[in-house]
């Protein structure tokens, strides 16, 4: 009967479904493909209703949304499936191996993962509560080269929506001058998950910004940073941090699995001290 009832209503509708674009028509025509493939079989009722009711959720935010031109589409998509990629191989806990652990606890693992490399993943406790954290690491990502010496700058070069951005990057010289200047252009998405929030990005191509003169374009693969308030401690965070970067150049793996190991150390250390000497954002550091 439901599916008789959302035929005949898109069949009535059928121009103004024509003239949708992006998100929109992607969306309507989901949730027609979805009543289809459960009218050919599938679990009772009960079961799927409440997934078509948020599919028709997902519907209502997406018809409120401005359209995307496809490109801006395509860096969506990017986007998520960067966060998607990128919180699999955090998921599987098997293979990884301890690279180091400092005093306070703060730990860095790698793992060889096929069609990305090594990866890298830091594993630290901050005695301040997520939304800081969120406040420093998205709302003020273009100030993180004020306090994190291994950035020299972070810019966003475009706004997609509530939680795409294209960045461009610029990293400072690393292992004593041994590893050249770099730079990145990746899309960035951050999405909200109950109590977790997730930052996570990828390379990614922006004709607006070529490679530059004497700078290396480097690459970040799927990488993401994970935030959750401590379990039995909200105002403390669990941070997460997974590294993937292809630093291109020609450089020995043992030189480039120091760097990318250290500069996590060196941004937990560097994150701390921020926040410690800037407690919110009202102080206006």
């Amino acid at each position: 009967m439901l599916l008789a009832t959302f035929k005949l209503c898109a069949g009535s509708s059928y121009r103004h479904v024509r003239s949708m674009k992006g998100l929109q028509q992607q969306a309507v025509l989901a949730i027609g493909q979805e009543l289809n493939r459960r009218a050919l079989g599938g679990p009772a009722p009960a079961a799927w209703i409440n997934q078509v009711r948020r599919r028709g959720s997902l519907l209502g935010s997406q018809l409120e949304d401005p359209l995307y031109s496809d490109q801006e589409l395509a860096y969506i998509q990017q986007g998520e499936e960067a966060m998607q990629r990128a919180l699999g191989i955090l998921k599987d806990q098997e293979g990884w191996k301890k690279e180091s652990r400092q005093a306070n606890g703060d730990e860095v693992l790698s793992k060889v993962i096929p069609d990305v490399g090594k990866v890298f993943r830091l594993e630290v406790v901050v005695d301040q509560p997520m939304e800081r954290l969120y406040e420093e690491l998205v709302e003020r990502m273009e100030a993180m080269g004020e306090w994190n010496p291994n950035v020299k700058e972070i810019k966003v070069l475009q706004k997609i929506g509530k939680d795409t951005v294209i960045t461009h990057e610029l990293a400072a010289e690393a292992a004593g001058n041994l590893v050249g200047p770099r730079d990145f252009v990746s899309v960035r998405c951050t999405k909200r998950r109950g109590s977790m929030c997730v930052l996570a990005g990828m390379a990614t191509l922006y004709e607006e910004m070529p490679q530059q003169k004497g700078v290396i374009r480097a690459e970040h693969g799927p990488t993401c940073m994970v935030l959750r308030p401590l379990a039995g401690s909200p105002s403390r965070t669990k941070l997460t941090w997974l590294l993937s970067i292809d630093l291109k150049g020609w450089l020995p793996k043992t030189i480039i699995n120091q760097v990318l190991s250290q500069t996590q150390v060196d941004f937990a250390n560097h994150l701390r001290k921020r926040l410690e000497s800037c407690p919110a954002l009202e102080a206006r550091c």
